[in-house]
């Protein structure tokens, strides 16, 4: 694929499906050069393949728990130009239904936090000597469930409990750059349909009404903190 140098490039994980896509959809409609991945190629792949826009999506299929993948995404980037944006939206669910934390299998629970916990500040730290200093933005996507505590859902929760707290202390450490977590609310999304599994999620808004408040975050010039993504602007 060719790659045309751009001003805005941004890279977006897990934008294989749900808020990924739509954001990466967003992005790509607004001119940026956008690089993403997701863990299953064909997905990946089959899902850019309609976008349009000025803008451009580059695919690297992969595990960002992986360093090799994390390293292949850098080179992506760095091969279009500085990176203005880091989203930080791969997450994994863990078990389905949700076990209590008296039952959670603790070999999973290390999965839940190397993908969401880990991953982001890897990728971040992977890519920080390609951030933009003037207007550097980091969107970590986080959940209610990461300030409340709901019977269920400790490990997914506490995971982005932690990911919120690394950002938060982040975001002290780098006033240069605007470091956001963000909650995107409830979604109409096949992540949500596992934790609600036998349930009907249909009446969940769709990712699409969390994108605007993503981009306004992006291109924005709001102070670093935790926001509800359909509350930005509003």
């Amino acid at each position: 694929m060719m790659i045309v140098s751009s001003r805005d490039v941004a890279v977006v994980t897990g934008a294989s499906r749900g808020l990924g896509l739509a954001i990466t959809r967003a992005l790509v409609a607004d001119g940026w050069s956008v690089v993403v991945d997701g863990r299953a190629s064909d997905e990946l792949m089959a899902a850019i393949s309609d976008l349009t826009g000025p803008g451009q999506a580059i695919a690297i299929p992969g595990d960002v728990t992986h360093p090799d993948h994390r390293q292949h995404l850098v080179q992506a980037a760095a091969g279009i130009g500085p990176v203005r944006l880091i989203v930080n939206n791969a997450s994994y669910l863990g078990p389905s239904p949700q076990p209590i934390l008296a039952d959670y299998p603790l070999d999973t629970l290390r999965r839940v936090y190397e993908v969401n916990t880990v991953a982001p500040l890897a990728l971040i730290q992977d890519l920080m000597p390609l951030m933009a200093e003037a207007g550097g933005v980091i969107i970590n996507i986080t959940s209610d469930a990461g300030v409340e505590g709901y019977a269920g859902w400790g490990g997914y929760g506490s995971s982005k409990a932690a990911l919120e707290q690394l950002s938060r202390v982040l975001a002290a450490e780098q006033p240069q750059l605007r470091i956001y977590w963000v909650d995107p609310g409830d979604m109409n999304t096949r992540m949500q349909q596992e934790a609600f599994p036998g349930e009907d999620v249909s009446d969940r808004p769709p990712p699409e009404e969390s994108v605007p408040g993503l981009l306004e975050l992006a291109k924005g010039d709001l102070p670093s903190g935790r926001y509800q993504a359909r509350s930005v602007g509003s």
